[in-house]
């Protein structure tokens, strides 16, 4: 008797359309990570440099936020959205690449803000030296 081989069944997940979303980018010294969410903030895709294939330092390259951004925006298209708001946080080098990017898409960027955060007052200074 011929053994019948099963065919798995695959379903496929329903797109979420999200006609305005927010980007928010994480823009560190050694990575670069953007996360697309709808308005809620409930997170849709995300990327960064080494989901695209970067390693080591190449990931804190500005080309490579470039790439990365580029991928999350065609993501972001592909449900549907035309209204961006973003955030960015962090000072690496993927900061101005990524508004680049941001700004060439064609979406309609309704806010850029930056949510870096700033110390109000900062750690403890060092003690003084004692000088004899």
């Amino acid at each position: 008797m011929p053994q019948e081989t099963q065919q798995k069944k695959t379903a496929k997940k329903a797109v979420k359309i999200v006609p305005k979303g927010r980007i928010y980018i994480i823009a560190t010294f050694n990575n670069t990570i953007a996360t697309f969410t709808d308005t809620e903030g409930n997170a849709v895709s995300w990327g960064s440099t080494g989901t695209v294939g970067f390693s080591g330092s190449k990931k804190s390259t500005p080309f490579a936020a470039t790439v990365a951004i580029s991928r999350v925006v065609e993501q972001a298209k592909q449900h549907g959205a035309r209204e961006l708001e973003v955030y960015i946080k962090g000072p690496g080098p993927g900061r101005d690449a990524a508004l680049r990017v941001l700004r060439g898409s064609g979406m309609k960027l309704t806010l850029i803000a930056d949510v870096t955060p700033l110390p109000h007052n900062g750690s403890r200074p060092r003690k003084k030296k004692h000088n004899r």
